[in-house]
């Protein structure tokens, strides 16, 4: 089954040219069925090529998904034109009153600055709040993990020595997990980040589930089935050119950067990149929406009395520690 989304929307074509089932709203309205509702909270720069990314990734599953895109509406964004945030995004305070059944939110160009010093935190901060009572399940993406794991359990991140840049080996922890079912034991996975969570840094959490990991670049995937939180700090929804993309602005600028790591053939980065990692992309997709289907309340404002039961419990665990 496809995913819904508005019939203008800039990546459409391109998405609708791939084969990626896709729908417009109107078509979708006919169907006598309930389509899951994501929303995608798009911290990046690039808004238009981060939807391409995430509907292609979440094209992948065989239920309809209705797709409403979020914006931070406290954050002047200086690279994507304002009619495209106006015709398509809302913020979190527009649909504080609405329930989801999954929310994505995706990283950002801001892991080297403090948390409390990016402009639009106190907003996020909110969008986490909102979600543990209105959404059934997250799925928080690079910074937006690390942001995820902060403020829920006050997880801090570090600067790393150099940037982790590449497509590294990682492994599979549990293959018992309904997120990496079909697996293999071992994957790449694209990595782009300054910082990064340690083993350490989430000993102290109860409930989470190291799924995937690198012994190059450290943590990768965790699960907190209890929240039903999903954390990824890595890139598995980039498409080919995006590690290129990166490291062509990188040189552009003087920084002098080595090529990403396991990307170019031949480390030669005059050589088209190959997309090693699309499989898994589809599959830790489709399994996190699966998990959203088969757990979610089929009437949507079941979503938020489950939330609210979630919050308290949450509340009565930290008040027995």
């Amino acid at each position: 089954m496809p995913i819904t989304v508005p019939g203008d929307l800039p990546g459409f074509a391109i998405l609708e040219k791939e084969g990626v089932s896709i729908m417009t709203a109107d078509r979708a309205g006919r169907q006598d069925i309930r389509p899951l509702r994501v929303a995608i909270m798009n911290l990046m720069p690039d808004k238009i090529g981060t939807e391409v990314q995430l509907l292609r990734a979440l094209g992948a599953t065989p239920l309809q998904l209705e797709v409403s895109l979020l914006h931070a509406g406290t954050h002047e964004s200086k690279n994507t034109d304002v009619t495209h945030l106006t015709r398509f995004y809302q913020t979190v305070d527009d649909v504080a009153g609405e329930c989801f059944d999954g929310l994505i939110v995706t990283g950002a160009p801001v892991e080297q600055m403090p948390f409390a010093d990016v402009d639009y935190w106190p907003e996020l901060q909110r969008t986490f709040d909102w979600a543990a009572t209105h959404v059934h399940s997250t799925l928080s993406i690079c910074w937006g993990a690390q942001a995820a794991l902060h403020h829920y359990h006050g997880v801090e991140k570090h600067l790393l020595p150099a940037k982790h840049s590449g497509v590294f080996p990682h492994a599979t922890r549990n293959l018992h997990s309904p997120l990496t079912a079909g697996f293999d034991d071992a994957f790449g996975v694209p990595v782009s980040r300054h910082t990064e969570v340690r083993r350490d840094d989430i000993a102290h959490v109860d409930g989470l589930e190291i799924l995937a990991e690198s012994e190059m670049t450290g943590l990768c995937l965790l699960h907190e089935p209890a929240a039903r939180r999903v954390y990824m700090f890595n890139h598995l929804e980039y498409d080919a050119n995006t590690l290129k993309g990166e490291f062509d602005r990188d040189v552009k600028a003087g920084l002098n950067p080595a090529p990403p790591f396991g990307y170019f053939p031949g480390n030669d980065p005059a050589k088209a990149p190959q997309v090693t990692w699309r499989a898994h992309r589809s599959l830790l997709f489709r399994n996190w929406v699966d998990t959203v289907y088969q757990g979610t309340p089929y009437k949507l404002e079941d979503i938020a009395r489950q939330g609210s039961a979630k919050k308290l419990c949450g509340l009565n665990h930290a008040l027995s520690r």
